[in-house]
């Protein structure tokens, strides 16, 4: 019995730190964002609201140049990439609201704003890898089996940038960018 107790008393400690670094990613987007355009539209939208609003944050928090020339880097493409969707939603003959984040999009971002910038870079690199891999499947699947041609042309459109930022981020993740991983 003691030894169990030393045992659990031990994997409780050793968890502890584990717990308290954890990051919440975003939510993957619904499985109709990957068929239909009004529900895909809205994901894409969400997904870019997120990537501009949690790089905002750790423009003002990283103290890492690196991580923060990524930052930039995921606000102009993301910018961009929003355009680019309202345009082709718009030629599509839909009008879609401005873009709004979801409740677990909201929890990532209120991770960000608590972090400490000891902790900001690799929650934001811990957040980055799977929102953008969620990112990359949504655009892939509208790409291949959307409902409005001007949607697939700018989902396909999509898809090299988010590559690009799913490797940039491995890159920082991988300590070569982020004090401290």
């Amino acid at each position: 019995m003691m030894a169990t107790t030393r045992l659990l008393l031990g994997a409780a400690l050793f968890a502890a730190p584990v717990i308290a670094s954890a990051q919440t990613p975003p939510p993957p987007p619904p499985a109709e964002a990957k068929t239909t355009a009004d529900a895909y539209v809205a994901a894409a939208g969400k997904s870019d609201l997120y990537e501009i609003n949690s790089s905002q944050i750790v423009l003002q928090k990283s103290q890492n140049a690196g991580v923060k020339k990524f930052a930039q880097m995921m606000i102009d493409h993301h910018q961009k990439t929003t355009a680019a969707t309202v345009k082709a939603a718009q030629k599509a003959g839909l009008n879609p609201p401005p873009p709004a984040l979801d409740p677990g999009a909201t929890a990532s971002i209120n991770e960000l704003q608590a972090a400490s910038p000891a902790d900001i870079d690799r929650l934001y690199l811990g957040q980055q890898l799977p929102a953008h891999q969620a990112a990359l499947d949504l655009h892939q699947s509208y790409a291949s089996g959307g409902d409005k041609a001007p949607l697939k042309a700018s989902a396909k459109a999509a898809v090299p940038i988010v590559k690009r930022h799913i490797a940039e981020a491995t890159k920082l993740q991988g300590g070569s960018g982020a004090a401290g991983m």
